[in-house]
């Protein structure tokens, strides 16, 4: 039923998807009688249905970064490639290009400079070019004096160079829009702010302190009592981790100049570097959202945070080094994206290995530090063989050795990948993502990739919590731990089995985890209260450095009476079971289906949901539970066929196993809508960026909603 709905209301637009582009052969217009304006918009449509437009695309390579002539914000005040306000006498030069469309000099200058030939707004082909020059171009003759609005105090000189039209074929390998050389060595990076900007407002219900709450642990056994002459093999503790919220919500204001931008809020500052494929599959509606998912990263990007660009195709090329998003860094980055163009083949681990150089050569460091990839395709220089016994190995030979998270090389920098549309290679993503430590999204429906960055961020922004060190440690003297059920994070257990450990890592603000450990309890006629495990946390916090230890006050402990009655199994343990039991059945019907026998695959997952029915925890309508059986459901659907596993069946299962194997939210089909059912593990802020990626265009934010309750789950009981 849920992929039904989901089905139908793609068909019908009602996930606000973006029209479909059309060129200007099918649109019949020309290049010169369109705008901004020219957006693929019935009348009298709702605004529910116009949060993102996509303008009319001429060419396959030209997408651009634009601005829908939307709201109040029109295309005659507001420069195309800045998003700023455009008025003469505001001490800028303003050149009106051949198609009649304003930009500011030093913007169009800019991205003329990067290669771009074409109108951001109309997608018109200029015969004429503005450059930055303050000499006349002597070989054409005459310079020709382009209609510029001058500021009388200006020196700027406006001169057009005639350029013949371009000739680029659609196979020709063009490595970058960027000829500038790169340095041998990435240490250009741009210096961090030493005192991160912490905006206090007015009225805040939170205190200025930049904590407030230390990280919660609770621990929850299986059941409360284990008769004295009674042992218990594999008896379970469940340890519940939450982090605390960091100065207060992340709010997403409106400066100025109407861009939405995140509030530091006294929350760590970021090093991002976004991985981007503009190979040839690239071309159209794909790049052209893509710009737009960038544009609303680069606005919702504090100016203490730091973002670099790498575009890859048949070459990698960083587009601009590691820069502070302050508003001059924003419109160069801006720029830079607009400038993209798609061309060649798809060389992703060239797009890895500069990501790396960016990463491991950067003179300075902000506390956290992530990595963005985005791909459509398959590498077709790296990986020779997909159904090769070796493509394990050429897997792992695309992620740099310092990326590996336990490389020991001290990087520890994750790579959230996402994979775009029907073609890209799923395994491959999953691999880099989970070698990395990061989490692998599935891109579907091409209108979501803007909400899926804004999922992304909105955790990388609110980092509270790092190199977080979980410990358990028994009590009682002949007790003895027998495992850790901890998904991909490293987990161990001492050799005399009485120390067990689960490397965590970061936490974004309010974000959950729950382990499972399990131990034997042996017959003891000798006590009336058993005390099992003690937990204690290490973690390091983000801003100041500092490193904490906490413990937790109250020890595990079970009574040992001489009789038990019916005892209740602990409905929190209860659902982390299941959650477990769901995320098994899923790589069990994924190995199946890569043998070919989808007939398995389907019957595994139905099994699973049966199971996962007649738990206590799901007749009591537990939401996760609910939103488990859907998910089972889902993938049950995507294994019909052997074509439908290939098209989405495989990125929708890893996607899944990458969300439960690391606790943390991924987009895959409509999991970041507010209705869906399988949408698990976001946490507030999260919400909150897809909110505002959903309810705004870019240049033209809607009026700010007020922030919706995550969509977790129901409150958990106290323990007992």
């Amino acid at each position: 039923m849920g992929s039904k709905w989901r089905k139908a209301k793609l068909a019908l637009g009602l996930n606000s998807c973006l029209y479909v582009p059309k060129t200007l052969e099918e649109s019949g217009d020309s290049a010169g009688t369109f705008s901004g304006a020219g957006l693929l918009s019935p009348s009298g449509e709702s605004s529910f249905n116009r949060r993102l437009k996509m303008p009319l695309t001429p060419t396959p390579s030209s997408s651009g970064l634009q601005l829908p002539n939307h709201g109040s914000i029109s295309s005659k005040r507001t420069c195309a490639i800045c998003l700023t306000t455009m008025k003469p006498g505001h001490g800028h030069a303003i050149f009106t290009a051949e198609c009649s469309h304003s930009f500011h000099f030093h913007c169009i200058t800019s991205n003329v400079k990067h290669g771009n030939q074409i109108c951001p707004v109309c997608r018109a082909k200029w015969k004429e070019i503005p450059f930055q020059n303050p000499s006349s171009d002597r070989s054409h003759g005459r310079p020709r004096t382009s209609n510029v609005a001058w500021p009388q105090d200006d020196t700027w000189m406006t001169v057009l160079q005639r350029l013949p039209p371009p000739r680029v074929h659609a196979n020709q390998h063009v490595s970058s829009l960027f000829h500038a050389t790169e340095p041998g060595v990435f240490d250009d990076d741009e210096l961090v702010d030493p005192q991160p900007e912490v905006s206090v407002s007015s009225g805040d219900d939170y205190s200025d302190d930049h904590s407030t709450g230390a990280l919660e642990v609770k621990t929850y056994p299986e059941v409360s009592a284990v008769s004295k002459s009674a042992s218990h093999n594999n008896f379970t503790v469940l340890i519940h981790l939450k982090a605390p919220l960091t100065g207060r919500r992340q709010h997403f204001a409106v400066d100025q100049a109407n861009l939405p931008l995140a509030s530091q809020n006294s929350r760590a500052p970021v090093d991002l570097v976004t991985v981007l494929d503009v190979s040839g599959s690239m071309a159209g509606t794909k790049l052209a959202l893509l710009k737009r998912a960038m544009g609303f990263v680069i606005q919702n990007l504090g100016p203490s945070d730091r973002l670099s660009v790498i575009s890859f195709s048949s070459t990698a090329r960083r587009l601009f080094p590691l820069r502070r998003m302050t508003d001059n860094g924003r419109q160069e980055a801006l720029q830079a994206v607009n400038s993209l163009i798609s061309n060649g083949g798809t060389n992703i681990a060239e797009g890895l290995r500069k990501c790396a150089k960016v990463m491991t050569e950067r003179k300075w460091k902000n506390p956290v530090s992530s990595i963005i990839l985005l791909s459509d395709g398959q590498d077709t220089y790296t990986v020779t063989s997909p159904r090769a016994t070796n493509i394990r190995n050429e897997y792992q030979s695309l992620l740099p050795i310092s990326m590996h998270r336990n490389s020991g090389a001290g990087l520890h920098v994750p790579v959230h990948a996402f994979g775009f549309g029907a073609d890209h290679d799923a395994v491959l993503m999953h691999s880099i993502s989970e070698m990395s430590g990061g989490t692998f999204s599935f891109i579907e429906a091409e209108c979501v990739i803007q909400d899926a960055f804004a999922q992304c961020i909105g955790g990388l922004l609110s980092v509270v919590v790092q190199e977080l060190q979980l410990t358990v440690e028994c009590i009682h003297p002949t007790l003895r731990l027998g495992s850790v059920k901890a998904g991909s994070y490293k987990t161990g257990i001492s050799s005399d089995a009485r120390t067990g450990f689960v490397e965590v890592g970061d936490l974004y603000a309010e974000e959950e985890r729950d382990f499972l450990v399990m131990m034997n309890i042996p017959v003891d006629q000798s006590i009336n209260v058993m005390s099992l495990v003690k937990v204690k946390c290490v973690h390091k916090d983000p801003i100041t450095k500092e490193m904490a230890t906490l413990e937790e006050a109250n020890n595990v402990e079970i009574q040992r009476p001489e009789t038990t009655g019916q005892l209740t199994v602990s409905m929190e343990v209860d659902r982390q079971r299941n959650r477990l039991r769901a995320a098994e059945a899923m790589g069990e019907a994924r190995s199946a289906a890569e043998r070919a026998d989808l007939a398995a695959a389907v019957s595994i997952l139905e099994h699973c949901r049966k199971q996962l029915s007649e738990t206590a925890s799901a007749q009591a309508g537990d939401r996760l539970c609910v939103s488990l059986g859907a998910e089972l459901k889902e993938m049950q659907e995507r294994m019909a066929n052997r074509r439908v596993y290939e098209a989405s069946g495989r990125a929708y299962v890893l996607s899944g196993l990458s969300s439960h194997s690391w606790q943390r939210a991924t987009a895959r089909g409509d999991s970041t809508d507010s209705t869906s059912l399988v949408q698990a593990y976001q946490t507030p802020s999260m919400v909150d960026m897809v909110n505002l990626s959903q309810t705004m265009v870019l240049g033209s934010p809607s009026p700010q909603p007020s922030a919706r309750q995550a969509r977790s789950f129901p409150a958990r009981p106290k323990p007992r």
